[in-house]
């Protein structure tokens, strides 16, 4: 039953949005002053991670608070059928907020599913047949969506958006919540999700944005000591995974990516400017900002996500209340939290009894000052995508991380602390046994008795395979 003390909830999310992409995270150019903003006002999770990083298992995860094993997805796998008995819309929607999808979809089977959301307003940057598309087809239909600036969807190259920049999907997203703020049922609070496709590629901001970071020194790529460059000199546009970077190649993928994280950060203004001119009470709306995963944008040789490295896991996560909210402000947060405390921390924010089943941990008492972390270590994971070694798991306390690669036996250890890029493997030379042996146990207690059979005989064991989805996560 809802109180008149419930507050409105919104819930901004880009996509593929790096941790460090962030000026309140100390970026050398990357400019967000609203985001910074928000963070000043609220709380800053400085280890907030995706358990499962890239697109479709890192949204189910939020959809429903739970791990990757638990809900069944452990790789990146499009076209799976889904029925989950809880999401985080549809209990807010059962307990009488109203509650809306806008931009982005979830990424789940099929697209136009809603998962709880009461309604949905979509826009990607090229799939044929959702909102935006229709959109962008009365403006300009010669444009054919994002298709005629030649962009790859998951590639590297970048050019600036060739149309009015009120034409962005990125304009039109928030044109379009903003539409729902004005029109929606003021007897009730709200949950409303704005989705970013941004900075996912193609990676084509409006030239302002775009321009400004080719004016400026761009930071290198982070290359570790345990790296090896592979054997091509430049990846094709689609390179899953392995790439060179440089030159004009990396400085204008480095562009297009600061380019369309700030421009999103200069439309998320009109989201939080007009919020009394909108109609709802500011003092008693949480306002969440959070990534489903990273980008590797060249450090170690690397583009696009599915790694364990801190560019592709790693995630802005900022939580900020009004007034009346009794959240706490200027705090930054050390302790590891993932995409599925999203979910617990909402509810109990509503005043919504928390789903049996739910693996995420509510983040109330620390956004209210209270103290304490919400675990002491994450495990992350996810399934063979690039290349048979890529699959990966990771355990992480927010200062070491530890990785075991389970179809190759690989392991790696770093210093988060002291080397804050992983640019050092701890897990080779002197010593190395005696640091990487406990994590080696701590993995162990979490695959135990998991069906692909990674421990045997209380070791951690080299499998044959590594499927997406588990038996469990169809259906």
């Amino acid at each position: 039953m809802l109180t008149d003390d419930c507050p409105n909830i919104l819930l901004i999310m880009t996509d593929q949005q790096r941790g460090d992409a962030l000026g309140a995270d100390g970026h050398p150019v990357l400019q967000t002053p609203n985001l910074d903003g928000l963070a000043n006002a609220g709380s800053r999770f400085a280890r907030a991670y995706s358990t499962c990083p890239s697109c479709v298992p890192a949204r189910r995860a939020l959809l429903c608070g739970q791990h990757p094993a638990t809900n069944g997805m452990v790789g990146m796998r499009t076209g799976v059928d889904w029925h989950p008995d809880h999401t985080l819309p549809g209990e807010l929607t059962r307990a009488g907020y109203q509650t809306h999808l806008v931009g982005r979809h979830m990424h789940q089977h099929p697209m136009r599913k809603r998962f709880g959301y009461e309604s949905v307003n979509l826009g990607s940057t090229h799939l044929y047949g959702d909102d935006y598309a229709h959109y962008i087809e009365r403006q300009t239909p010669e444009l054919d969506g994002f298709r005629s600036h030649g962009l790859s969807f998951n590639g590297w190259t970048a050019r600036p958006w060739s149309r009015p920049e009120h034409e962005h999907p990125v304009n039109w997203t928030v044109n379009e919540a903003l539409r729902f703020l004005a029109m929606r049922d003021p007897t009730c609070p709200f949950f409303l999700t704005v989705s970013f496709y941004a900075p996912h590629p193609p990676l084509c901001p409006p030239p302002f944005f775009m321009e400004r970071y080719l004016r400026q020194d761009m930071p290198e790529p982070t290359i570790g000591d345990w790296c090896a460059a592979p054997n091509h000199p430049a990846a094709d546009v689609d390179a899953a995974r392995d790439v060179v970077l440089t030159g004009e190649r990396l400085r204008t993928a480095q562009a297009g990516y600061f380019g369309s994280i700030d421009h999103v950060d200069n439309q998320i203004y009109r989201l939080l400017s007009v919020r009394g001119e909108a109609g709802y009470d500011v003092r008693n709306t949480v306002v969440i900002f959070i990534s489903d995963h990273g980008e590797m944008l060249g450090d170690h040789y690397m583009f696009r996500k599915c790694e364990p490295y801190e560019g592709s896991a790693r995630v802005p996560m900022i939580i900020a209340g009004g007034a009346d909210t009794g959240l706490k402000g200027g705090q930054v947060l050390d302790g590891p939290v993932c995409l599925e405390d999203v979910m617990p921390t909402c509810l109990e924010l509503a005043g919504v009894e928390i789903p049996e089943g739910v693996d995420g941990k509510s983040l109330v008492g620390a956004l209210r000052g209270e103290g304490g972390r919400v675990r002491e270590v994450l495990h992350g994971e996810h399934a063979t995508q690039y290349s048979r070694e890529q699959a990966n798991h990771y355990l992480t306390d927010g200062r070491w991380k530890y990785i075991w690669r389970p179809l190759t036996g690989e392991e790696q250890l770093f210093d988060l602390e002291a080397d804050p890029h992983e640019s050092v493997d701890l897990a080779a030379g002197a010593e190395a046994e005696a640091r990487v042996q406990p994590w080696r146990e701590r993995l162990v207690e979490r695959l135990r008795d998991r069906p692909e059979g990674f421990v045997e005989g209380g070791r951690l064991r080299v499998v044959e395979e590594c499927p997406k989805v588990l038996p469990h996560g169809r259906g």
